[in-house]
């Protein structure tokens, strides 16, 4: 079975799945596969002002997950128009270095939501990765400028489109007898678990149907 979670990284719903994320690999680790990939917000997408910001924080934080701290709206800078690109570039290149778990962007993540630190700039997301993976920035830098690293993110980002969602973090199970279900937006652990637990019991049924029955008739 595989499942991918596509993520932005500086999504706080994004931010409020990680706990499902976690106990979901920890549950599942032995029988599923788990990926991870960018699907950049569009710069509309993202709140205009402060208040805007504060304000969504307090919907999803406050009164939707109950959470006990606020998020931190201190990354946010109205110059950028929304162009945040650049700290999904940087947890993108750290995986082609070889950072494939979820250290760096956790790293990126904190830094921005729960620090309020400028990761919409390049410099400053590169040094939190770095420093997260144990990679040279300079190296880093260079990768997350590279046209291969930005061709990655954007088939990635296509490839969220066609499940035809907007909202994330997505995930998307599929398993072995070619079943699929899509969730998008939803950051709990129940619903992901009970499908997951559907899917591999619908599987395993399937294989202990074809060890006694054998393959479909030919005719």
């Amino acid at each position: 079975m595989k499942i991918t979670y596509y993520l932005e990284v500086l999504s706080s719903w994004c931010h409020w799945s990680e706990p499902a994320w976690s106990a979901l690999k920890l549950r599942y680790g032995h029988q599923a596969k788990f990926e991870w990939r960018v699907a950049l917000m569009n710069p509309d997408d993202f709140p205009v002002s402060i208040a805007q910001v504060e304000w969504f924080y307090r919907r999803s934080g406050n009164t939707t997950m109950k959470s006990p701290y606020m998020l931190n709206p201190g990354w946010f800078e109205a110059a950028r128009k929304g162009d945040y690109r650049a700290p999904n570039l940087v947890i993108e290149a750290a995986r082609g270095l070889g950072a494939e778990d979820d250290t760096v962007r956790l790293a990126v993540t904190h830094a921005a939501l729960r620090e309020g630190k400028k990761m919409g700039d390049l410099d400053q997301a590169v040094a939190v990765a770095a420093k997260a993976a144990h990679l040279s920035p300079k190296k880093l830098k260079a990768a997350a400028q590279s046209s291969e690293v930005a061709k990655r993110v954007a088939v990635s980002t296509a490839e969220f489109h066609t499940h035809r969602i907007s909202q994330r973090p997505a995930f998307i199970l599929e398993d072995d007898i070619g079943d699929k279900a899509v969730f998008s937006g939803v950051v709990r652990f129940e619903p992901l678990a009970a499908a997951i637990d559907t899917m591999l019991s619908d599987t395993a049924a399937y294989a202990a149907h074809k060890a006694h029955f054998g393959g479909p008739p030919a005719q």
